[in-house]
């Protein structure tokens, strides 16, 4: 697996994966990859990025992506996230309409994420790799079962925590999770998926910002300041 110290929070979690066949099997599929010379992102040093940037008990809120984009300098660990100077993707353009239609937060001028990361908003792939150029490409291969691994840890947690599942990859991935039941703690926001062929069809509207707030502040938790800060430096 690449040469990463995951965050041992998560460690004391879902460390026990990494022993796993599927884990060994998943490590000599991507260093076979790399081996034939091909392009994986993002880089190997964040491949569990999403995980760093937000240990599992300051989890409030999370939100399920499919792949990492697949095109040169975009990917960095967060789903939906960009690289700063990177353009803003089409679906992430359509999150900061609905952010700016639900809150009246202005859209940002760039698509870097973190700082929703580092707020407690859990931003995780389905599979936390991909070929250059190759969507899904990556799939079926073992990361599936190891992000089920860290979505289970999460719901498992009773601190209560917003799940906003956008289009039907992120509503399966959670359905059979523990915790998410009509006895569960959290709140489960579900609405189609925010890229342009299907944003108009129940996307817009949703209101998933103003719904987790709410939510997050009725049980002690503090809302997520969404406003994205000034355009970072490039990490």
């Amino acid at each position: 697996m690449a040469e990463v110290k995951l965050h041992p929070d998560w460690l004391a979690r879902i460390g026990g994966e990494f022993d796993q066949p599927y884990m060994a099997a998943l490590k000599d599929f991507l260093a076979g990859e790399r081996a034939k010379g091909k392009t994986i992102y993002p880089r190997p040093a964040d491949w569990f990025a999403a995980l760093d940037a937000t240990p599992p008990q300051e989890v409030r809120v999370v939100i399920l992506g499919q792949d990492p984009y697949h095109g040169p300098g975009q990917a960095h660990g967060l789903c939906f996230s960009v690289q700063p100077g990177v353009r803003t993707p089409p679906s992430l353009v359509n999150i900061y309409k609905e952010l700016h239609s639900d809150l009246g937060i202005p859209p940002a001028r760039h698509g870097f994420l973190k700082s929703w990361a580092e707020q407690g908003v859990l931003l995780l792939n389905n599979c936390l790799t991909v070929e250059a150029g190759q969507a899904a490409s990556h799939q079926k291969k073992g990361w599936e079962r190891f992000t089920d691994a860290a979505v289970a840890a999460v719901a498992a947690d009773a601190a209560p925590k917003v799940f906003i599942l956008w289009g039907s990859h992120a509503q399966k991935k959670a359905a059979n999770v523990a915790g998410l039941g009509t006895a569960s703690p959290h709140l489960v926001l579900r609405a189609p998926h925010p890229s342009p062929l299907s944003a108009h069809n129940g996307f817009f509207g949703s209101r998933p910002f103003s719904q987790a707030n709410a939510f997050l502040e009725a049980r002690g938790r503090g809302a997520i300041d969404w406003r994205l800060p000034e355009m970072p430096a490039a990490e």
